[in-house]
C-alpha cells in the first residue's frame, strides 16, 4: 500500500472551449471524434497532475453522448481521478455546453478513462493514494469499483463462453441477425 495520499481536489481540470463550424460533421452538429480527442486531452491532464507523471491512456470505458452539442456554444468540460488502482486512474469527466446567447446549459456527455501513470523509460509506476473528502467523492469511488467488477465478469464469462456451440448460436435467433455460417 501506499504511504503517499493527495485529494481528489488535486487532480480538478477544467476545460472550456467555443464550438466552431471546422468542429461540425454531416449533419452540422459538432463531431463526436472532436470530443472524443477533448476528452481524452483532459483525462490526460487530470491523471498527470495527480500523479506527477506521464500518462497514457489504457481504457476508454464508458463514452455517453446525451444531447447533441451546437456551432457556438461554449463547451465545458471537468475532470478528476475518481479511483485509483496500483498505476491506474479512472477519470470521470463531465461535458456541458452552453449557449453563450441565453445562458442555457446541458449536459452533454459523460466519460470514464482509465490511465495508467509511466515512468520517463515507459514502464508503470505508481500513483498516489486517493483521499476522499465528501460523500459525492465516495459515490463515484464506489462507482469505478462496480465498474471494475462488471468489466472483470464480463470477460471472465467471454473465457468461458462456447460460441462455437449449437446452444449458443442457437440463442441468437431472438436479435436481429442472419446466420449465415459455411
Amino acid at each position: 500500500m501506499t504511504t503517499d495520499f493527495k485529494p481528489v481536489s488535486s487532480s480538478k481540470i477544467s476545460i472550456s472551449e467555443l464550438m466552431l463550424p471546422s468542429h461540425t460533421n454531416f449533419s452540422g452538429k459538432i463531431h463526436g471524434g472532436y470530443i472524443l480527442q477533448l476528452l481524452d486531452q483532459i483525462a490526460f491532464a487530470s491523471a498527470s497532475k495527480f500523479s506527477g507523471n506521464y500518462c497514457v491512456t489504457a481504457s476508454v470505458d464508458t463514452v455517453n453522448f446525451l444531447k447533441p452539442i451546437e456551432v457556438g456554444e461554449l463547451v465545458t468540460m471537468k475532470a478528476s481521478v475518481n479511483y485509483v488502482g496500483r498505476s491506474s486512474m479512472i477519470v470521470g469527466i463531465r461535458v456541458e455546453a452552453e449557449n453563450i446567447q441565453t445562458g442555457v446549459i446541458k449536459h452533454c456527455n459523460s466519460s470514464y478513462f482509465t490511465m495508467v501513470a509511466k515512468d520517463k523509460e515507459g514502464k508503470s509506476v505508481p500513483v498516489p493514494g486517493l483521499i476522499l473528502s465528501n460523500l459525492e467523492e465516495v459515490r463515484r469511488f464506489r462507482k469505478a469499483i462496480k465498474h471494475i467488477e462488471v468489466r472483470k465478469e464480463v470477460e471472465e464469462h467471454e473465457k468461458i463462453a462456447n460460441i462455437n456451440s449449437i446452444e449458443d448460436l442457437a440463442s441468437l435467433d431472438k436479435y436481429n441477425v442472419l446466420l449465415e455460417i459455411s
